[in-house]
């Protein structure tokens, strides 16, 4: 008996473990994406293959772009999808939506709303995940930044190929040093972006995967059909992104190294990247930096102008400097 009660006063004294955090409310604005609905349904529905956990959809703002075709085609039924089969309410106002939520998700198809979308959040004090493009021109990707930095909003963007299910890292770990990379993936203009913006953000993105920043200067050869954007890195390495609009519509990052070639990222998902989304939310702390997301922005115009010039170099940091760039004090 005497042991017994001792047993009952020590369970008594015992801590009790903490209850589970309860999941965050997220916000979406801009219903213009297959993104909307797919990120909902990893996020708030537990029997859904990839299922994240830690958050769940509950608001939305309606907002699209009227001339752009794959964005007005879609947004009513990106609507429905949401508040029909998941129940999630639609704001007025971004900024009610931003009172109301945890976390927001800025998700037009479109580049250019992304500043003042994002603006309208700032009062807020949420952390913002912005799809991509994180802008509709380097200007504005400049200013977000900016704006982030000093509101001390913590935002996080990138495009699902930083995050395929076989990583880069494992695939390419045993052919030594990188000295070069190689990256294919479809690259279709739309006349409101700069050209990489829409969709050769992609392929750009698996590449600063690879090799991370620190890219000097670019060229681009441009043909009907296909781009190749050639940037080389102050260590040396050099990169190589090659758009396609009419061709191959996949993607792949052929990595050469010291002690060999190894080629991965053709297999894609979301599961990498929502996982990704839910733990900066949490934490509050972007998995790549704001500087990375904007010299891959730089990397891309520094394209464009080397296209104008007819294929000669360009430098990241005069188009940055001409996009009103000022680095953070240290």
């Amino acid at each position: 008996m005497r042991y017994l009660l001792l047993a009952v006063a020590l369970f008594a004294l015992a801590p009790l473990r903490a209850a589970d955090p309860a999941p965050l409310r997220l916000g979406i604005i801009g219903l213009d994406t297959s993104h909307v609905t797919v990120f909902t349904k990893t996020f708030n529905d537990a029997t859904a293959p990839g299922h994240v956990p830690g958050g769940k959809v509950v608001a939305a703002f309606k907002s699209f772009s009227p001339d752009v075709e794959s964005s007005a085609s879609r947004v009513e039924g990106y609507t429905k999808d949401l508040t029909e089969k998941y129940g999630v309410k639609l704001y007025d106002s971004v900024e009610e939506l931003a009172k109301n939520v945890d976390a927001i998700l800025i998700e037009n198809v479109d580049g250019r709303p992304h500043l003042e979308l994002f603006r309208k959040t700032l009062a807020a004090k949420k952390p913002v995940y912005i799809d991509k493009p994180l802008a509709g021109s380097l200007k504005d990707a400049v200013e977000i930044v900016r704006l982030a930095r000093e509101a001390g909003v913590p935002i996080f963007s990138s495009s699902s190929l930083r995050y395929p299910p076989e990583t880069f890292a494992s695939k390419f770990a045993k052919i030594g040093d990188i000295t070069s990379v190689y990256s294919i993936g479809p690259a279709e203009f739309e006349p409101h972006h700069p050209d990489f913006f829409w969709y050769g953000i992609h392929c750009v993105e698996a590449l600063y995967t690879v090799l991370g920043p620190g890219c000097v200067s670019v060229t681009r050869t441009h043909t009907d059909n296909t781009d190749v954007i050639t940037g080389v890195w102050s260590d040396g390495r050099v990169g190589t992104a090659q758009g396609n609009r009419k061709t191959f519509k996949g993607y792949g990052v052929t990595a050469v190294g010291t002690k060999g070639v190894a080629t991965a990222g053709e297999k894609q998902g979301y599961g990498g990247l929502t996982a990704e989304i839910m733990k900066f939310f949490q934490t509050r702390v972007s998995p790549v930096a704001p500087e990375t997301t904007l010299e891959i922005m730089a990397f891309m115009e520094a394209a464009d102008e080397s296209k104008r010039r007819g294929g000669a170099p360009v430098r990241l940091a005069d188009v940055l400097k001409s996009a009103g760039y000022v680095p953070a004090k240290k």
